[in-house]
């Protein structure tokens, strides 16, 4: 039998599980493959005795509606910055990925499905390079890989977003408040720029576009008169002021990123010191974006994408990415799946509708 072993990778995102089942169904039908599926990404494949399991037909069952992934995730099993805990309790950084690839080859693997984003795809490529038959998934909610139309998880996080944001009108029109709502998305504004459109946002604020407070204010106050009125801000975590800094903590032990969050609360402090009279609350989603049950939308992508990644695995087109085009599910290199970070024109043609619907973006 031939074996196939599949890595969910980074973060969690609603549509994983879909992409496994669509593997695992796709795979039964040439009955001499079998699916494996490592926990936490490449961490199973480190640990002594490794955690990898067999992705049986009662395993994967019905998963395709839940979010999570029954894999589990990290984002502390890079191979090529692994954290390892030093004697005196700090973290250091190594490459252990000729360690990896020696694993992989002896554990009798004929190929990887790595399903992940930017960084996982980077794995992916240094993978291929060492000689390992991998195919890489585009996996995130931020959207922010250029080489895929769309990726599964970002169509679900909008939903979600867009589901607070429209509870947050009400509550602001009750209270002539100003109701600020930070969405996730790292540096790229996708999320926070549909929701925006999707619900009416008055301002949208996003890393592609610094914004001036005090050009917020003077939109706010077109909003009130007498005191009364309401407006609803969306911001992206990746935000910043004009000539400002992004906000941002460092991550937990044995990561390698940064912990972006918390600009609805820099956003109010700076329109208060703006001029801002109105009452101002801030909202932060976090990380129910990423939870629950992916949208039709997404089971279907997702699907799709797993059924495509091991046709490559037949055909022997390894080295490339599984990607969604002009309405088309088809392929790239990894070379080009990682090549530029796909971020939100701020001369593009959403941005100017944005601004045609009356959209501030603080500029």
């Amino acid at each position: 039998m031939k074996k196939v072993l599949v890595l969910t990778g980074g973060g969690d995102c609603p549509g994983l599980n879909a992409v496994i089942r669509g593997i695992c169904k796709r795979a039964r039908r040439e009955k001499d493959w079998e699916v494996y599926g490592s926990i936490e990404s490449f961490n199973g494949v480190f640990k002594e005795p490794q955690e990898i399991i067999k992705l049986t037909r009662a395993r994967t069952a019905g998963i395709h509606i839940k979010g999570g992934t029954i894999l589990k995730t990290t984002n502390k099993s890079n191979p090529i910055k692994f954290p390892v805990t030093q004697p005196d309790g700090t973290v250091k950084f190594e490459d252990r990925s000729d360690e990896l690839v020696e694993k992989i080859k002896k554990s009798g693997f004929d190929a990887v499905i790595n399903i992940g984003g930017d960084g996982s795809q980077r794995i992916s490529k240094v993978l291929a390079d060492k000689g390992i038959s991998v195919i890489g998934v585009p996996k995130t909610i931020d959207n922010d890989l250029s080489a895929t139309d769309m990726t599964f998880g970002f169509q679900t996080a909008v939903q979600i977003a867009t589901d607070s944001f429209d509870k947050l009108v009400t509550t602001a029109e009750s209270h002539h408040r100003v109701m600020i709502m930070e969405v996730m998305g790292r540096d790229a504004g996708w999320i926070a720029l549909h929701t925006a459109i999707a619900g009416g946002a008055e301002v949208c604020l996003i890393p592609e576009i610094p914004y001036h407070p005090e050009k917020i204010v003077k939109r706010i106050n077109l909003r009130y008169k007498k005191g009364k009125g309401f407006v609803n801000i969306v911001i992206a975590e990746g935000a910043k002021p004009h000539g400002g800094a992004l906000v941002s903590r460092e991550g937990e032990k044995g990561s390698e990123h940064k912990r972006l969050g918390g600009v609805a609360y820099q956003l109010s402090a700076l329109l208060k010191e703006a001029g801002c009279l109105a009452e101002i609350r801030e909202t932060v989603l976090g990380h129910v974006q990423r939870g629950g049950s992916p949208t039709t939308y997404d089971r279907v992508l997702a699907s799709l994408f797993g059924v495509k990644a091991f046709e490559l695995v037949l055909e022997k087109k390894f080295g490339r990415m599984v990607s969604f085009r002009n309405n088309s599910i088809t392929s790239v290199t990894l070379d080009e799946a990682v090549r530029e970070y796909h971020t939100i024109n701020p001369k593009g043609d959403l941005v100017k509708a944005a601004k045609g619907l009356g959209i501030s973006f603080g500029a």
